[in-house]
């Protein structure tokens, strides 16, 4: 008995640092862009014309990571194109970064289709990562705040009102 105690005791001082580490890891967040200054990209529009999110600074901004031929982002789009008329005059910013390997060609008449009203740049995956990090799945969302730092991270389909229940909040905390 004495012996499993102590066999215990071991196992929680070698784990216990270990399991702090992640911790930290996973609550300080693994973007690579992340830090005081907020985080940051360009990526050129459905006319060519760059998009940074820099640009942006001072409002709220939902960046959904999606490509055309994915059903829970087709889906998730209306509820987009909602917020953006709900609040884009109180604060918020939606950019959707399209990545797509067709690019432009096949981002373009879908948006068309769609009526998209909210910006829609093309993005490489490769370069979308090294920007937010591992992305397991589209559709990826990103809430972040004025400062440009990343409030919420949403993997996989989220229904319209989960998305304006978060934005409230930080548009009233930009109140403040």
């Amino acid at each position: 008995m004495v012996n499993l105690s102590r066999k215990f005791r071991i196992s929680v001082i070698i784990l216990l640092p270990v399991f702090l580490v992640i911790l930290i890891y996973l609550i300080s967040g693994n973007s690579n862009n992340n830090d005081d200054k907020g985080l940051d990209f360009v990526f050129n529009d459905l006319n060519d014309k760059p998009v940074r999110l820099s640009d942006f600074r001072g409002k709220v901004v939902l960046v959904d990571i999606w490509a055309t031929w994915c059903p829970p982002c087709r889906i998730e789009i209306p509820g987009f194109i909602n917020l953006y008329k709900k609040y884009k005059d109180k604060g918020l910013e939606i950019v959707g970064i399209a990545t797509d390997q067709s690019g432009k060609k096949v981002v373009k008449p879908f948006a068309e289709e769609f009526k998209i009203n909210y910006p829609i740049v093309i993005g490489d995956s490769n370069e979308v990562m090294k920007i937010f990090g591992p992305i397991r799945g589209i559709p990826t969302t990103f809430l972040i705040d004025e400062k440009g730092i990343i409030m919420n991270k949403y993997i996989g389909y989220r229904a319209e009102e989960v998305f304006e229940k978060d934005i409230k909040i930080l548009l009233d905390n930009m109140k403040k």
